[in-house]
């Protein structure tokens, strides 16, 4: 999967999250919710390690889990201060789910070995049973013809989410001026 759905993921969750009254901005939550989103594919540097792909550690391993997206999910309710003691299990849930919503997205994808999303307590890699996205090509790849193409098919099949994260907030009736 290329990570434009990763991405509109993200957007989506800082949109539904956003206070227009609170002290974070819509934008900057859509922007700290999207870096979570592709968060686990900092596994990649795998790659230049030599880790073999199919490793715990190697790419759709262990950064891909249930369990890393939990780590991380109580990492930033532990340290982001601006989320005030009140917020913090709120916050802790929120990113778990989008960090996890990636290994889940990546199990729809039609090739690579799927993703180990019960680490550590097994490293089997899993798909889910229907698979609509294509595989991104890694790297370079991505901007080939191909890689292109599977880009913009899953910037059509992510569209709503997009579509919900940019839309303009409306006014209600009881609240536009006369």
């Amino acid at each position: 999967m290329a990570s434009i759905g990763h991405i509109a993921v993200g957007m989506a969750a800082g949109r539904w999250c956003a206070d227009p009254k609170g002290r974070h901005t819509t934008s900057t939550l859509m922007l700290a919710l999207s870096g979570l989103s592709l968060l686990p594919d900092a596994d990649v540097v795998a790659f230049v390690l030599r880790i073999p792909y199919e490793a715990p550690w190697g790419h759709r391993g262990a950064t891909h889990s249930i369990a890393m997206a939990i780590a991380v999910g109580l990492m930033v309710a532990a340290v982001w201060p601006a989320l005030g003691r009140a917020h913090r299990a709120r916050w802790a849930v929120v990113a778990t789910l989008v960090v996890m919503s990636h290994g889940l997205l990546d199990t729809l994808t039609d090739g690579g070995l799927g993703a180990a999303l019960a680490w550590p307590l097994s490293d089997a890699r899993i798909f889910a049973p229907w698979r609509p996205l294509a595989v991104a090509p890694i790297g370079m790849g991505l901007l080939t013809a191909r890689g292109m193409r599977v880009m913009l098919v899953e910037t059509l099949i992510f569209a709503p989410l997009f579509a919900y994260a940019l839309w303009p907030r409306g006014h209600s009736p009881a609240t536009t001026p006369r």
